[in-house]
């Protein structure tokens, strides 16, 4: 079963982390919060911040290269460029062309998906799947990359200790299998403020208790959707990528649908919640190793603000 006429495959990953480590016990030392009390709460322990004279598109860039090498092609046979971001360098012109220009990707159309915040990536890698549709295209570079270091307040311990800076990429390719592709998918959304950035310049504010509700109810649904659609129980899913908010979540999303903890690569807690990027640095744990065989099922899934969630079942070819 494939859930798409040409079969398509993601033919290479990359991930680029900034190379400052922010410890829980800095953040302890101007907030009141502890170690013990955020590892307790979302599971992270260290996570990364950009530089202040780097943006999300320099991220882009630097998770752009291993993924393009991963691939076997260049900058140069990209015929498109999506970047999921809610931390967008500026919001003309588009971030995506902003990389594109930095690659050398001449030829390659640039979408910008900005709204679903945490699913922006999941949203991007679908919108790459159904280009590959057409005639106009045959690789796709997908990017999702967010700074919330520079939407949290530095005085809010509810947003500031959750979040990490870091992008992730995936390059999408036709497959030459027809065994493998996109088999199956699920969307939904519910409106709701309790993740929001209010107006230009405000910062992120989260209600966590709702955060918490929505997701534990929603993405585990929404795995089950996807993966009936494809045609695939979800006990035979080889890998599980899940948006890494945190860790407190994903182990009840994956206790719910009966999936066996080591089957869901953990990044979460050396890198906090990346946003757009989560999922792609969980992905990459298992493509960057070389741990995703053909013939392997597996689901990506995320959920963000809005509330906007989605998962995506693959066969990998």
């Amino acid at each position: 079963m494939n859930g798409l006429a040409v079969p398509v495959t993601i033919a290479g990953t990359g991930v680029h982390l900034p190379p400052e480590v922010v410890t829980n016990a800095e953040l302890a030392a101007t907030l009141d919060t502890s170690d013990e009390w955020i590892v307790s709460r979302t599971g992270i322990r260290v996570r990364r911040r950009l530089a202040p004279d780097r943006a999300t598109s320099d991220m882009c860039v630097a998770a752009a290269l291993p993924a393009l090498a991963a691939a076997g092609v260049t900058a140069r046979d990209v015929d498109a460029i999506i970047v999921g971001t809610y931390t967008y360098d500026q919001p003309l012109p588009s971030t995506a062309l902003i990389v594109k220009e930095l690659l050398g990707a001449d030829r390659a159309l640039t979408l910008d998906i900005t709204q679903a915040a945490c699913a922006n990536g999941v949203q991007a890698l679908f919108l790459a799947a159904h280009l590959l549709q057409t005639s106009a295209a045959r690789t796709v570079l997908v990017l999702a990359a967010d700074c919330a270091s520079r939407v949290t307040n530095p005085e809010d311990r509810t947003t500031r200790v959750f979040f990490g800076d870091a992008a992730g990429a995936a390059v999408l390719t036709r497959a030459s299998s027809p065994q493998g592709g996109l088999l199956g998918w699920d969307f939904g959304s519910e409106l709701s403020y309790d993740v929001e950035i209010p107006a230009a310049g405000e910062y992120l504010k989260m209600n966590g208790r709702a955060v918490w509700d929505t997701a534990t109810r929603c993405l585990p649904d929404s795995i089950l959707r996807a993966t009936d659609n494809a045609g695939v129980p979800v006990e035979d899913v080889t890998h599980v990528f899940l948006h890494q908010a945190n860790l407190n979540i994903i182990t009840a999303a994956l206790d719910k649908l009966g999936v066996p903890h080591s089957r869901a690569p953990i990044t979460v807690e050396s890198l906090g919640n990346t946003g757009s990027a989560g999922v792609f640095t969980a992905m990459h744990e298992r493509f960057g190793t070389g741990a995703v065989s053909a013939g392997d099922t597996y689901v990506v899934s995320s959920i963000g603000a809005g509330f906007q969630w989605g998962t995506l079942c693959f066969r990998h070819a």
